[in-house]
């Protein structure tokens, strides 16, 4: 929780004086609370795209732009480039702390047992086209588990939440799985019990029938790194997103499936893949990358270069730096010969060497990396997204359950500017001219 402020803050209107007090987060964060503001003055703040606006307080996640700073639940992120693995940064997130080897053991065991779907699942993907946005499946299929288990629409306590989550988490992969499957018109593939969170994944994708998929050490470790890498990221859209649905009384299951809904706009979890969009378009158009990067700082050209800069961070993206060291190992074993990935590294040099970017802080994100990563590793563009939304969903239950614990939550409900027409009255349609 924040803490109260000595500190007033003053707001003149219209002549009159009125105090709201200023709340102080750990990390120093300050912010004037509003709360009452409209009782008091009959005004409302006006912030579109909610860049001012603290929507609630939340102990999960920390980013500092101006620093590169991103922390899980305190942890430093760069402390999760070796060890951990998701499955320990998603309890991490959901509970608020490091599991305990017991702890990790169930977690582990849930995950396992509950990675297979209803059977009656199945037969829904065939009711998709072939062609359909595999996210438009995710998001379907996470509202349908709702309906194969009820029992979990009211989370009353700790260790049923806890089952609740394990189940969303495993089942996650194995639906994304399974909608790759039927767009490729392949036999789908059962879980294997003997595996663990990725490699059973990457087994489901991409095993056949009496030839199963096995998954190197550093394709593991380098999808590894992009889930926990993607787990949660404070307040973006698709987080915000889930926190509103839900706080109408929304189960986790309907909430989630927002949250894939709202990621999977393009300016949100569809960046990397406009990344390859730009490497294709190199590629095709037989454009040097020395070429494109001058039409890029062109100001007269519609030219973009994807993958550069951040929103939030105003430095180098932390998440950007681990990706960028673990695709100068993975990469030339992987993809020596990939021309677009070959494309991409020259990208990665100009720009880390051009002035230009150095002075606008135009850094390689999070999103560049990833792109390229999953190429190598042989996940379709069109799953780029669906990699991302089982990357972000330990996050999105952690903000879930943490603002269904609090007392005081309420549903959310922005208000307006209305700039429409006033005061006018209906006219019949025999009156109305042409």
């Amino acid at each position: 929780m924040s803490a109260v402020s000595p500190d007033q803050a003053t707001l003149i209107l219209g002549g009159n004086e009125y105090q709201f007090p200023v709340t102080e987060g750990s990390e120093g964060e300050r912010a004037i609370d509003i709360g009452d503001l409209r009782a008091k003055t009959g005004h409302i703040t006006l912030d579109p795209g909610y860049g001012n606006t603290g929507s609630c307080e939340s102990a999960i996640t920390f980013i500092d732009g101006e620093q590169g700073i991103l922390r899980y639940r305190g942890i430093p992120i760069e402390q999760f480039a070796s060890s951990p693995t998701f499955t320990e940064v998603a309890w991490l997130l959901i509970s608020g702390k490091l599991p305990t080897p017991s702890e990790y053991a169930v977690f582990s065991e849930d995950l396992t047992r509950y990675s297979f779907l209803d059977e009656g699942m199945k037969h829904q993907f065939e009711g998709f086209p072939r062609a359909a946005p595999p996210m438009a499946i995710l998001s379907a299929m996470i509202n349908s588990l709702s309906c194969f288990h009820p029992e979990l629409h009211e989370l009353e306590d700790e260790t049923q939440f806890n089952h609740a989550a394990a189940r969303l988490i495993s089942k996650i992969r194995t639906i994304a799985a399974y909608a790759f499957r039927h767009s490729r018109g392949l036999p789908y593939i059962y879980p294997d019990p003997a595996l663990r969170y990725v490699p059973n994944f990457l087994h489901m994708m991409f095993s056949q029938p009496y030839r199963q998929y096995v998954c190197p050490q550093m394709v593991r470790d380098a999808l590894n790194l992009i889930l926990i890498l993607h787990a949660d990221h404070e307040q973006n859209c698709s987080t915000s997103t889930v926190r509103m649905v839900g706080s109408s009384g929304a189960n986790l299951f309907a909430s989630c499936a927002s949250g894939v809904c709202a990621l999977w706009g393009p300016l949100h979890g569809g960046a990397n893949v406009e990344v390859l969009n730009m490497l294709h378009q190199i590629h095709d158009g037989n454009i040097t990358p020395e070429e494109y990067v001058r039409l890029a700082k062109d100001k007269d050209s519609k030219v973009r270069l994807m993958g550069f800069g951040h929103r939030v961070y105003k430095n180098f993206d932390p998440r950007a730096k681990m990706l960028g060291a673990i695709a100068e190992k993975l990469l030339p074993q992987l993809s020596a010969n990939d021309p677009l990935l070959n494309i991409a590294r020259r990208l990665e040099e100009i720009a880390l060497s051009d002035p230009y970017f150095i002075e606008r802080k135009l850094y390689p994100n999070v999103d560049f990396y990833s792109g390229i990563l999953l190429r190598a590793i042989g996940i379709p563009t069109n799953m780029f997204t669906v990699i991302f939304a089982i990357g972000r969903l330990p996050g999105w239950i952690a903000h879930w359950w943490e603002q269904n614990r609090t007392m005081a939550n309420k549903i959310a409900r922005p208000r307006q500017i209305y700039t429409g027409e006033t005061h006018r009255d209906y006219i019949p349609m025999d009156q109305r001219s042409e």
